[in-house]
């Protein structure tokens, strides 16, 4: 439950950051309507990316798993934004009764368990396109349903509550460097020397077991400017 509770602490504090403190109601400090379910389902898309399903086109491409891996975080930073908001619209708790909720899903015992095998990719492209569904379902949401697909997804492509908690820290002190460096502006560069600043991040963060927040976003900034200079 810790990591969980630390988790959607983190995502208050970075939604407040960049959204500003109204965006439990649904809006942006700047007057942008938000929907996290579109989020969700945008982001879920994204991660069919990862393998070759196209029956047309490169069709002996190997699953890139550390695509996958990183797209699961992504989606996992609109799920819990989702959550909070689902939580406080409806007069549910904070976020200490949300972390002991998602603890009690029996779900939640399975990502809590060490692991690191992958499942094969059709499996793994119906339950990303079952939690897209979710998203998208125009009936009575279900939330606890979504978050219970979501963290069977998260053990199907080799992550646990360590790995995704280790990987989401990551991933949020990625987001504020973005931030901070002219992301909303569009000033920001994504691609670092051809490679994708998530896969920077992820092996900075996977290279130093010990490595804290403070220091990830040192070296992302030591990285960063040397690429701006050349």
């Amino acid at each position: 439950m810790d990591k969980i509770l630390l988790m959607l602490q983190l995502q208050t504090q970075l939604n407040d950051a960049t959204n500003g403190d109204k965006w439990t109601k649904g809006v942006t400090k700047n007057g942008k309507v938000i929907n996290w379910k579109r989020c969700i389902y945008m982001e879920a898309a994204e991660m069919i990316e990862s393998f070759s399903w196209k029956h047309w086109k490169s069709i002996d491409k190997e699953a890139d798993w550390e695509n996958m891996q990183i797209e699961v975080v992504d989606v996992w930073h609109f799920i819990m934004s989702l959550a909070i908001e689902n939580y406080i619209v409806n007069m549910k708790g904070g976020v200490d009764d949300l972390a002991l909720n998602i603890s009690t899903l029996p779900s939640f015992q399975t990502v809590d368990c060490e692991s690191s095998t992958f499942a094969t990719k059709d499996e793994v492209i119906a339950k990303v396109e079952n939690i897209m569904r979710l998203s998208l379902t125009q009936d009575a949401f279900e939330l606890e349903d979504l978050i219970s697909e979501f963290f069977d997804l998260v053990v199907m492509s080799g992550l646990d509550l360590q790995t995704l908690y280790k990987l989401y820290v990551g991933k949020n002190v990625l987001n504020q460097f973005r931030q901070d460096h002219g992301y909303k502006e569009g000033s920001y560069m994504k691609i670092w020397d051809g490679t994708e600043d998530n896969v920077i991040m992820k092996r900075i963060w996977e290279n130093y077991s010990d490595i804290t927040p403070t220091t990830l976003y040192k070296e992302l900034s030591k990285f960063y400017l040397a690429l701006k200079k050349n």
